[in-house]
């Protein structure tokens, strides 16, 4: 029996406004780089899956620096285009201060969906390595459990972990939603909780080892 369900933060419940791919899109320009917009949603999901560590929204004065090259070589890689260190760097440097002034905005089907969740008498808990709250939804939530808390990214086992604590459940109690297959669902399984993939844009369309959503909607035949 399910009684506590799990959820990511960005690309499942919220994203930023303008999203991830149009800020680098725009920042790009705005150094004279042009990066395919059209071709950059996939590519910044192929990135975070993959780098989770080295999205720019981490970046922050004397990070390491290694993460983030990564990063842009598995997004230039999916994009087809080549950008120096210092271009790649700078983009980054630039995204990760316009993300914290941008606002976040939850997509349509949460709100509907995380009352559905509370008149069942769930527990609701956000998992999150990067978390800038004021979203809007921390009034529905029971708890937050994020990486800079517990000190080390998803998908290591101690944040999903964390989380279990927190709500007093088993890991067979237990629902967990993301957006990022390596990220989300090999690091939700690692502990036994049951993850479901939501895939608002169909960007992994080869996923078939777990349920695989288009919409937090559907999330309810699976309680």
């Amino acid at each position: 029996m399910i009684k506590a369900v799990f959820l990511d933060c960005l690309g499942t419940i919220a994203h930023p406004e303008p999203d991830r791919h149009e800020n680098i899109h725009q920042v790009a320009q705005g150094l004279g780089v042009e990066l395919p917009l059209q071709r950059l949603m996939k590519s910044v999901y192929e990135a975070e899956s993959q780098v989770p560590a080295g999205a720019p929204p981490r970046w922050h004065e004397g990070a390491d620096e290694t993460p983030f090259i990564h990063w842009w070589e598995v997004l230039l890689a999916e994009a087809g285009v080549k950008l120096s260190r210092e271009v790649m760097l700078e983009i980054t440097r630039r995204v990760s201060l316009r993300v914290r002034s941008i606002p976040w905005v939850l997509y349509e089907d949460v709100l509907p969906t995380v009352k559905i969740l509370k008149q069942r008498g769930l527990t609701l808990g956000l998992i999150t390595n990067f978390f800038m709250g004021g979203i809007g939804l921390e009034s529905h939530l029971d708890f937050v459990v994020t990486a800079k808390e517990v000190g080390v990214d998803k998908p290591a086992p101690p944040i999903f972990l964390a989380a279990l604590k927190r709500a007093g459940v088993s890991a067979q109690e237990a629902l967990y939603i993301g957006d990022q297959y390596q990220t989300d669902v090999v690091g939700a399984r690692g502990v036994g909780i049951t993850p479901i993939l939501v895939d608002r844009f169909d960007l992994a369309p080869e996923v078939s080892d777990c349920p695989r959503i288009h919409s937090l909607t559907e999330l309810v035949q699976y309680l």
